[in-house]
């Protein structure tokens, strides 16, 4: 009879947790500036649906795309301070946070596909990269990827040559001012949500970006030439504020790890089939001519743009590089 109670009593008190929980679920602001219909938008919607699903309302997943809270530069800032609880900035955001290393994803050609990258982000090398976040009150909980980078603006890009004079669009990123500076073209830092305008009105020639942040913003309004250059890699860390995450319930905080897992990998298998479709519906709109480069011009950009990766080895560490070189099997010439 005892042991009833005692069992009725703990039910009781799970009811009324659970009863609390809905009541007064716990709100995890998760901000982005990129659309819904983008590989980081879906991917943040499926954490909130498992999330809320696995934590059985306790939890609740405020999702808010397209910068409607924060711009690239203010996002970083609220996260410190509570205001948000959730990012996915890509990583050339931790730069101008004081961790350089980050860095390291924004060299040009490092990456050759998937297959090496993974090796590095799902790897010793990522984890430790996403400790050294610990210290600026941020914990990161994994890597999603976007896709690999695209140059676009208003004439044919084929080689090092065209690029020269052309004022490009960058994130805020050392290695990419560094990078379109050794093409001969004049990097303009600009916040994303202002990136459409900018090339509409001249401020900027062209850009960067992975096929499906050019369609789902409908940059190929406004960019006559997309060439497919694969030079670079876009991808996201997600990061919570470190203080909100350590003070999570255990439980809760176990089941969001899960949901996370699972939305990583969801994430990483949709980015590179959205980038291929978002190619195709760039040509569909024939609004941009597709630039599609021989292997000797792709190779004649790669020769103009891994002396980037020497000339940044101080900033960003060489034994850093080194070590992505070796998991990844790197080489120059090919």
């Amino acid at each position: 009879m005892q042991r009833r109670t005692m069992l009725g009593a703990a039910i009781a008190l799970a009811l009324s947790a659970s009863a609390a929980f809905a009541a007064n679920p716990i709100v995890i602001k998760f901000s982005h500036v990129v659309a819904n219909d983008t590989p980081k938008g879906k991917a943040a919607l499926y954490f909130k649906k498992l999330a809320e699903e696995r934590t059985k309302g306790a939890v609740k997943v405020e999702v808010y795309p397209n910068s409607q809270l924060y711009k690239d530069k203010e996002e970083m800032e609220a996260l410190q301070l509570g205001a948000i609880q959730m990012l996915a900035p890509s990583l050339a955001k931790f730069g101008p946070l004081g961790v350089k290393e980050f860095e390291a994803f924004d060299l040009p050609f490092i990456f050759d596909n998937y297959d090496e990258l993974h090796k590095v982000t799902q790897g010793p090398v990522g984890a430790s990269l996403l400790k050294k976040l610990e210290s600026k009150g941020i914990l990161g909980l994994a890597y999603w990827d976007n896709g690999f980078k695209q140059f676009s603006a208003k004439k044919p890009l084929k080689s090092p040559a065209d690029f020269k004079g052309l004022k490009m669009r960058i994130q805020s990123s050392k290695v990419l001012d560094a990078q379109m500076r050794a093409l001969g073209s004049i990097p303009q830092q600009m916040a994303f949500s202002e990136v459409y305008q900018g090339l509409q009105t001249g401020v900027v020639d062209g850009t960067e970006n992975p096929a499906s942040n050019f369609y789902t913003q409908k940059m190929h309004e406004v960019q006559p030439y997309l060439t497919l250059s694969n030079h670079g890699y876009l991808g996201y860390a997600v990061i919570v504020n470190k203080p909100f995450w350590d003070g999570l319930p255990p439980a809760v905080r176990a089941q969001l790890d899960s949901a996370m897992k699972d939305a990583t990998k969801y994430a990483n298998d949709i980015a590179k089939a959205e980038n291929e479709g978002d190619i195709e519906n760039v040509r569909k709109s024939g609004k941009t001519q597709i630039v599609n480069l021989t292997p000797a011009e792709r190779a004649a950009l790669k020769q103009a743009l891994v002396p980037v990766h020497k000339q940044m080895a101080d900033r960003i560490g060489e034994g850093l590089i080194q070590s992505i070189y070796k998991e990844t099997g790197f080489s120059a010439s090919n």
